[in-house]
Formats: structure tokens, C-alpha cells, sequence
């Protein structure tokens, strides 16, 4: 894959990113953001973390699936694109909802079921943006590296419990939400159990070449 190649797609992946926001700030300028400008900003920015997220996991079986091993490239700026929404989502409640009140706001986390979620689904972002460089990956190591960014699932996870308590009545989208993140868990599992299953063939394989030795 060429420099040039792998410009475009990060290119490509920065606009992608920084539309939502675009659209939100033009939304603000022409008045558009409806009745309630406040839950139109958290409906807008959760419901972007929660897209950037599915596109974060999808990239690993998108690139078993299709061969194509450049897709790979393009996680990390998906992660953080994340993690970027989900930071503007917690600005929202914080700034604009709660006006920094932190006694209002723990007792809205302690309390409300939805709040606790995406708190929850927040906090467990915050290491994995923050040892999402290549000096993180050295300095933790590969295999404990690969456990901290697991937490991306229970992350998700607790961004669609979030959501789907937060609408409560019209629950179409969460469930769109939790299905696609059903689909990608349930293909990882699946990997993982073929993965043992031949490791542990190829043990027994091993075993018996030896004891016919």
C-alpha cells in the first residue's frame, strides 16, 4: 500500500469524523437544533460515539472477511474518533445539563439507571484513548495491551444499555445498535472458538506424532 494510498484513507476518515460536528455547529448557527438545543446536542454526540464504536470493531472482521489487511490503518483514528464524541456527550451533560454541579451529578449516576451506563461506558474509553499510540503499545507491551483495548466491548456494551434506557419508549434504534454489536461480538467469539479448537487439535496432533515416535 502506498504513502499516497494511505493518506486518502486516513483523509478520507478525518472527513468522515469531522461532519457530525460540522453539522452540528451549522445546525447551531441557522438555529436549527430544535426545542430542546441541549438534548439535541447529547441525541447527536451519543448516537456518533456509538457509530464511530461499531465502525472501531467492525474493522478486524472487515479485513479477515475482505483480505484486505489496509483497513486495518484506519481503527485507531475510528477509536478516537470516539472517544471524541463520547468526550463532547460527557461536555454536554456536564457543561450544559448539570452546569458543573457534581452533588446534581452523582446522585443522577447513583440514581439513574441510563446515567450510570454511560458513565460507565465513558470512564472505560478514557485508558483506551490514552494508550492508543505506538509509545503506549511498547511501553505496556503487545499481549497486556491487547487485554486494556478489550474493554472497547464493554464499553460499547454499556453505550447501547445508555441508550436504550435513555429513549425508553421508541427503543428501534438501540435495538439496531445492539444488534450490529451482537453480530460483531458473536463473530469474535466465534473466531476465538475456531482458533482454540485448532490450537487444541494440533496439541493432540503433536502429542500422538510423539508417542508413535
Amino acid at each position: 500500500m502506498t504513502k499516497r494510498t494511505i493518506l486518502c484513507l486516513k483523509s478520507a476518515v478525518w472527513v468522515a469524523g469531522l461532519m457530525p460536528l460540522v453539522r452540528l455547529f451549522y445546525s447551531g448557527l441557522t438555529g436549527s437544533l430544535g426545542a430542546n438545543p441541549i438534548e439535541f446536542i447529547a441525541l447527536s454526540t451519543g448516537t456518533w460515539t456509538l457509530v464511530f464504536l461499531l465502525c472501531t470493531l467492525s474493522i478486524t472482521p472487515l479485513r479477515r472477511v475482505t483480505a484486505q489487511p489496509w483497513l486495518i490503518r484506519s481503527r485507531r483514528l475510528l477509536g478516537l474518533f470516539a472517544f471524541f464524541y463520547a468526550s463532547l456527550h460527557f461536555v454536554t451533560y456536564v457543561w450544559l445539563d448539570k452546569f458543573f454541579d457534581l452533588s446534581d451529578m452523582w446522585k443522577d449516576v447513583v440514581r439513574r439507571r441510563f446515567i450510570t451506563a454511560g458513565f460507565l461506558a465513558f470512564v472505560l474509553l478514557i485508558p483506551l484513548a490514552a494508550t492508543s499510540t505506538a509509545w503506549a503499545i511498547r511501553k505496556i507491551g503487545g499481549r497486556r495491551w491487547v487485554l486494556l483495548h478489550r474493554m472497547i466491548y464493554l464499553s460499547a456494551m454499556a453505550g447501547v444499555v445508555h441508550f436504550w434506557w435513555k429513549v425508553k419508549a421508541d427503543t428501534r434504534w438501540p435495538a439496531i445498535y445492539a444488534s450490529l454489536l451482537a453480530v460483531l461480538l458473536t463473530y469474535r467469539l466465534a473466531v476465538a472458538l475456531v482458533h482454540k479448537a485448532g490450537a487444541r487439535a494440533d496439541r493432540i496432533s503433536a502429542s500422538q506424532s510423539r508417542q508413535q515416535g
